[in-house]
């Protein structure tokens, strides 16, 4: 989620935020298997080594989309509206062993995007 839930993604900050995702991901030997998002959050679908601290999969994930995000997007990120922070500091991880990996993509590939 962005900070304070603030409508912050455009079509074009969701296509860039995907592929910076992507780096980062592949960067932890991590694999991105679906993204997308709506004005204030995002959905990421991760495959991703069992030892792996999802903490620090995902405070990368936050950090290193910020940095490009604010860098190629400062029009639209208003740094004082989020007093310095891109994204919350919160965020939700689930295991999703059990489901059928078509059942989560179709999920993630159903949000309603930014137009």
């Amino acid at each position: 989620m962005t900070r304070y839930r603030r409508d912050v993604f455009t079509a074009e900050m969701l296509r860039r935020r995907a592929d910076v995702m992507i780096e980062v991901c592949a960067s932890f030997e991590a694999e991105l298997r679906e993204v997308n998002g709506v004005d204030d959050h995002v959905h990421l679908l991760v495959h991703y080594p069992p030892k792996m601290a999802v903490s620090k999969l995902v405070n990368s994930l936050k950090g290193v989309s910020s940095l490009y995000l604010r860098k190629e997007f400062t029009g639209r990120v208003n740094r004082a509206i989020m007093h310095g922070h891109f994204w919350s500091p919160s965020y939700f991880a689930a295991s999703c062993g059990g489901a059928p990996l078509a059942v989560i993509r179709a999920y993630i590939e159903q949000q309603r995007r930014p137009t």
